[in-house]
């Protein structure tokens, strides 16, 4: 760094005085400035060869004190505009945990999605949800696994309505005060999918007894044709389950149950005095219920709970893996029932807790209308009940199974998808271009890109802006072996590592061949026994 003198001169000197005064500041200057270090002293190595110039002067090699000559950066215009400086964005701040690396930016990803929502800039989102899509082995699992263990310490809670794949049992066994309620297997845990659920403080009697009885009808609704499968409820039937849900709630004191409204439908279907319209409308509802309490779903959701949700706990798992393995339908009336068990629960304001609701294959959420219907509406309220859905598919053709083609429910189960603000989108596959473009309105090269993902990397959708995340990167041993779900496709790492070797009298067992052996050039050229006509 270049060192400067300022002095100032009495406008009174003369001529000799002022050369003087300069030639003694001069003088001062130059006593004040720090020797010269030699070499050693610099820590710089020795020059190889004694001397000044080096051998430079003598033999054309390099000269000691000469400065190295270095070629000046060449690059094209694409180069210098790709390392402006400008160019890497501002991410969305340190608020939340950590997700990832921004790889755009190079710096630490974090994410919250309350956090996001109460952004007042324009990185503002206006929803807490958040749709996941990617192909198998993306790492879909993975990411929201590390996202929702590391918002643990954030005082968040972790909800799993349903888990079919039994994934998230191990995290919430791993987590200290974790809860797993499971299902089926011998379990002898019930739970009624007609809770009334805890006391709303933010409403008055007449709001929180519609809200409940809203959510009552639409989930009997919801499993009768669910279970009837393309078959509608008629105008006829509905008032039959409508009667037999008043009936259940006077006569047990509001707290009903799928048994009680089946034998209030039997009781409907036999009574002389009731309209006998109601009377037929009531009998394929009670037929669809008696699956419930006596056939193959007796004993799990047909009475009152067994087990209750523990809202202090810092993840609760509810493991539907032993039903998932039955049929699909099963699966269906099965994550309608412990879906909206939950929502009874974690659907009181007054808790003051933010909760992620993580949604396994969410599809099966919505596969009537009814259920299409719950579902936006829940999704609708998330915010004002500080829950987090977060919405996790395969592919957009997941939501091919809601519905027939250009039917009502298919189109709202697109409409709902696509108004999820929040998006992680991980590797797709060529087929999911054009729904990606088309439903997600996602830019073009944005799905080129998608195509291109390993794993772990996804594209992050935060309300305006869009992000280049590798979730991966920051994660450590003990979060890569508990969240992987490819441990049954992995190599066995048993035995010496060497390559088995068959033994040639052994395959011959397996492909025997009876043709005469000859190994000679003649024999190499000739056609095979196979090849001559028998």
């Amino acid at each position: 760094m270049a060192r400067r003198v300022v002095f100032f001169e009495p406008g009174d000197l003369s001529k000799r005085d002022r050369g003087a005064m300069r030639r003694q500041i001069a003088r001062d200057a130059h006593d004040e400035r720090p020797p010269r270090k030699r070499r050693r002293e610099r820590a710089l190595p020795e020059a190889a060869v004694p001397g000044p110039f080096g051998p430079g002067l003598t033999e054309g090699g390099y000269w000691n004190l000469a400065r190295p000559s270095i070629p000046a950066h060449q690059a094209t215009s694409r180069q210098i505009a790709g390392i402006y400086p400008f160019v890497a964005d501002a991410g969305l701040g340190h608020h939340g945990p950590i997700l990832g690396v921004d790889l755009n930016a190079d710096a630490l990803f974090h994410f919250s999605p309350w956090e996001a929502y109460a952004n007042k800039t324009d990185r503002q989102t206006l929803s807490t949800n958040v749709l996941v899509l990617g192909a198998y082995r993306a790492g879909k699992s993975a990411t929201i696994k590390t996202l929702v263990t590391r918002s643990l310490a954030f005082g968040h809670q972790a909800v799993v309505p349903s888990d079919p794949k039994g994934e998230w049992v191990t995290v919430a066994e791993a987590i200290p005060d974790g809860v797993v309620i499971r299902i089926g297997g011998g379990s002898t845990a019930r739970l009624n999918p007609l809770d009334r659920g805890p006391r709303r403080a933010d409403a008055d009697d007449d709001q929180d007894e519609k809200m409940v009885r809203q959510r009552r009808i639409t989930t009997l609704v919801s499993l009768v044709e669910m279970a009837l499968g393309s078959t509608k409820l008629t105008a006829v039937e509905h008032a039959a389950l409508h009667e037999a849900l008043e009936r259940s709630i006077q006569s047990t004191g509001d707290r009903p149950t799928l048994r009680s409204v089946y034998e209030h439908l039997g009781a409907i279907v036999e009574d002389a005095g009731t309209d006998f319209r109601m009377s037929d409308g009531a009998v394929q509802p009670r037929f669809v219920l008696r699956r419930f309490v006596d056939g193959d779903l007796s004993g799990l959701f047909e009475d009152e709970s067994t087990v209750a949700f523990d809202a202090d706990a810092p993840i609760v798992v509810v493991d539907t893996s032993e039903l998932f393995s039955r049929s699909e339908l099963v699966a269906q009336l099965t994550q309608v029932c412990t879906t909206a068990w939950i929502q009874a629960v974690v659907s009181d304001r007054s808790a003051k807790r933010t909760r992620y609701l993580i949604r396994e294959e969410g599809w099966r959420d919505m596969t009537s209308l009814a259920a299409l219907q719950m579902f936006q509406q829940w999704l609708k309220l998330s915010r004002h009940y500080g829950i987090s859905n977060i919405v996790i598919l395969h592919k957009m053709g997941d939501l091919d199974a809601v519905g027939d083609a250009d039917s009502r429910e298919r189109n709202l189960a697109y409409s709902i998808v696509g108004d999820i603000e929040n998006k992680f989108i991980f590797r797709a596959n060529h087929q999911e271009a054009a729904a990606l473009r088309d439903r997600l309105n996602i830019p073009a090269t944005h799905v080129e890109d998608a195509r291109r993902l390993r794993m772990g990397v996804f594209l992050a959708y935060v309300g305006q802006y869009a992000y280049v995340v590798d979730c991966f990167a920051t994660s450590t041993d003990w979060e890569y072996e508990l969240f992987a779900t490819d441990s049954a496709l992995e190599q066995n790492d048993e035995g010496d590592g060497m390559p088995y070797l068959f033994d040639p009298d052994e395959l011959d067992r397996f492909w025997p061949d009876d043709s005469p052996t000859d190994t000679s050039l003649a024999g190499w050229l000739s056609p095979t026994w196979k090849e001559t006509p028998q």
